[in-house]
């Protein structure tokens, strides 16, 4: 008797209903060894009132199967909704995002034809983190916040994956000539983890002419490895570039849960017209065979998909005069996944994932480093300044009784105060550093109350802060960094 798999499948908003349903048939016609529960998640759980878009029941599903197979959701317009997608991501430990882009040339239209390469994407950190604030009533701010344990599980992913894989290269990708302390981190632990596997060949980019490679040489690309927001963008240029967002698949993994997708949304302009393409959930739901370990399954439909793309059975997004031979629909193209099942492409590489191939990959980030010593020696006291010049605003604070200084006044990371060279800044958001000494190898510690009694100067002086942000140093290198011109 076999043993099926317990699995949550939501379907979905907009096309997601059309493109779960077709999925689900083909897998089962290809006897794939599941157990579907259907939870309820999306738009009609947002309208209810839930805040989350998931209810209480679809939670406890989730938690005893561990496996959710996702049609894209629709988020309400408006305030006060939440991305249903990143609140699963973070809730169930999903740091892993994997987005393969293979280019289908010559059946799906493409520049690149042999582009063949996965995006590993960090999944729970980074601005994705989602804490923002409005400061004054022109300033908002978003953090950035990324941690070593983070860069260390996502990276040993991206070369266990490779490893897994038979792939020969991993590029990572960051911004650390900009941001030296969030994205250099990522950079460090990556410099860190490739010495660990020599067999595997390595590089580091910086983002912005990486992503230009991308979109212009993909081929030259295998495993990348990147950060949230970066890796977002990043996968829907490799996707579209390979020939179509619709073929796209996603997988979103941890150590114990998994959610298996299509990286496209929900479309809500072609609802209910069965015209959607449903390969992308398709490859999610192939990724999601190899995870649960049915490689020969996900071998059977991923052939069975690639001769109809070689027959030319085409949905709209892929139809070209010269190389389909039907425009089909949703179901029409469901109908022939199915009867190719047990065929074998003959342009395309056959699919042939490994009936030993280790299901799940595992990192966990505990790489332990002596710790520093954390020295608190300044504050960066943030104002919403209205009715001060810089000039002026240097002068007040300077008039402070305190053994901590004035250091630098900057407004969004720009030196504005002393000797500014700007003929009229913008003031109206300024961070104040104080410091006991200009130079931080000489600056002593101070204690939390030192910061208590400077804020209380600052309401005496009617200045409205709106944040602080202690400044420390970690072995004697400051956790902190230089304002620009500073």
């Amino acid at each position: 008797m076999t043993i099926k798999t317990p699995i949550t499948v939501a379907y979905g908003d907009g096309i997601g209903p059309e493109i779960t349903a077709a999925t689900m048939r083909i897998l089962e016609a290809a006897n794939a060894a599941i157990a579907p529960e259907v939870i309820e998640v999306g738009e009609k759980v947002y309208l209810q009132g839930n805040t989350s878009g998931i209810p209480e029941s679809a939670w406890e599903s989730l938690l005893r199967t561990k496996v959710l197979l996702k049609g894209p959701i629709t988020t309400p317009q408006g305030g006060g909704y939440k991305s249903l997608n990143v609140t699963l991501r973070k809730t169930l430990g999903l740091y892993a995002n994997v987005r393969p882009s293979i280019a289908y040339a010559p059946y799906v239209a493409t520049l690149h034809p042999k582009m063949d390469l996965v995006i590993v994407r960090e999944n729970e950190e980074g601005t994705y983190a989602g804490i923002e604030h409005r400061q004054t009533e022109d300033v908002y701010q978003c953090l950035k916040i990324v941690s070593r344990p983070g860069c260390e599980r996502i990276i040993h992913y991206a070369f266990e994956y490779a490893r897994k894989f038979n792939r020969k290269k991993v590029t990572c990708l960051t911004k650390d000539n900009i941001m030296k302390m969030t994205d250099g981190i990522f950079h460090q632990v990556f410099n860190e983890i490739k010495d660990s596997y020599p067999d595997i060949e390595t590089e580091h980019l910086i983002i912005d002419i990486g992503t230009a490679l991308v979109a212009a040489q993909p081929e030259r690309f295998d495993v990348i490895v990147t950060s949230n927001l970066y890796g977002d963008i990043l996968s829907d240029v490799a996707a579209q570039i390979a020939g179509s967002v619709g073929l796209a698949g996603s997988a979103n993994v941890g150590n114990q849960m998994a959610m298996f997708e299509a990286i496209h949304g929900s479309a809500p302009d072609i609802a209910g017209k069965k015209i959607a393409n449903p390969s992308g959930l398709l490859n999610g739901a192939i990724q999601m065979l190899i995870h649960i370990n049915q490689p020969e399954t996900a071998n059977l439909i991923e052939n069975a998909w690639l001769c109809t793309l070689e027959d030319g059975i085409h949905t709209a997004d892929i139809y070209s005069a010269s190389h389909s031979k039907q425009k089909v629909n949703t179901d029409e193209f469901a109908d022939a996944v199915i009867q190719r099942l047990g065929k074998k492409p003959h342009h395309f590489k056959v699919a042939a994932y490994k009936s030993d191939i280790k299901a799940k990959i595992e990192c966990y980030g505990e790489t332990r480093k002596p710790s520093a010593k954390k020295v608190l020696i300044g504050v960066d006291i943030f104002v919403d300044n209205l009715d001060h010049s810089p000039q002026s605003l240097g002068e007040k604070i300077s008039t402070l009784k305190s053994h901590l200084k004035p250091i630098v006044i900057t407004s969004r990371g720009l030196k504005v105060w002393p000797n500014c060279m700007i003929k009229a800044p913008d003031a109206n958001h300024c961070s104040c550093r104080f410091q006991t000494e200009a130079d931080i190898s000489k600056a002593a510690a101070i204690s939390h109350a030192d910061i208590i009694e400077l804020l209380k100067q600052f309401e005496a002086l009617g200045l409205d802060v709106i944040k602080t942000e202690n400044l420390y140093t970690f072995d004697g290198k400051a956790g902190f960094s230089l304002g620009q011109g500073q």
